[in-house]
């Protein structure tokens, strides 16, 4: 199981992944004139100290942004990603990463809306303080996933969903499967995004038959890993993308192969992309 609060975990190789995605997602909802609208289920405290002791703890960043911070030879697809990173520590020097919330409101337009929903009490506040004087952000102490049903349809019609629960109770993987079939009789037409950890073959192969079977069409899976299967720590996580942009499959399957050979351990995990379910 993973520790509930994200700070543990900021900036690690698991959050570029998640992160580059959602910034693909966005930018492709950016292409179209009209607005939509962009949830996020567990939104944590939306900027990350790495120098706090929780950050340096695990020292999980290592793992992830802190390869990334020099390189030159980034690839154009993760500019913008980059770029929002950078402006976070305008000094040069890595000491913040921004979460979620942090990187949709970069992305967004002032057409669009976002909501934030957080269950901890402590980090909802510092959320809310975040985004207090921005009109077009709605911070909401609420459960994630519970917070589908209070959102769903949106008014606007297009838009997305991240949903990225922290696996801290028994079978979340069960949770989730269940809560996006349910979103999703609600809003068929939106863009679902929903993180999870490798943990394990069996386990995702459960999770993926839930997701086939509720009978959702478009769904695209993908996965990168960074460290081998017997490794003492999550070797990986994957993302299943429900109502992808055209074309996405190719597109990211370049880009997460150089980010793979960037955060490799060894030369050790890989990555994968499939079609859950096609059209």
């Amino acid at each position: 199981m993973l520790s509930y609060r994200h700070l543990f975990h900021a900036g690690s190789f698991a959050d570029v992944f998640k992160h580059v995605l959602l910034t693909q997602l966005l930018l492709s909802l950016n292409e179209k004139d009209k607005p939509y609208f962009y949830l996020d289920t567990h939104a944590g405290i939306g900027l990350y100290d790495l120098s706090h002791p929780w950050a340096q703890k695990g020292r999980e960043f290592e793992s992830g942004i802190k390869k990334l911070w020099g390189r030159t030879d980034i690839p154009a697809a993760m500019k913008p990603y980059m770029d929002i990173v950078r402006a976070e520590n305008a000094d040069g020097h890595l000491r913040y990463y921004p979460g979620s919330p942090r990187i949709a409101r970069k992305l967004i337009r002032p057409i669009d809306r976002i909501a934030l929903t957080e269950l901890n009490k402590t980090d909802c506040a510092v959320l809310h303080e975040l985004f207090a004087r921005d009109k077009r952000v709605n911070v909401q102490l609420m459960d994630g996933l519970q917070s589908l049903k209070a959102n769903l349809p949106p008014k606007e019609r297009r838009g997305m969903v991240l949903i990225d629960s922290a696996f801290d109770v028994s079978r979340e993987f069960a949770r989730l499967a269940a809560a996006l079939a349910e979103a999703h009789t609600r809003w068929a037409t939106g863009t679902y995004a929903i993180w999870y950890p490798l943990m394990g073959a069996g386990v995702i192969r459960g999770f993926e038959k839930q997701i086939e079977a509720a009978g959702i069409k478009k769904v695209l899976q993908f996965e990168l890993s960074v460290l081998s299967e017997d490794a003492s720590t999550m070797p990986g996580s994957g993302m299943i993308i429900v109502n992808p942009p055209w074309k996405f499959d190719t597109e990211m399957r370049t880009l997460l192969r150089w980010l793979w050979s960037a955060l490799t351990v060894d030369g050790a995990g890989g990555v994968k992309v499939n079609w859950l379910v096609r059209e």
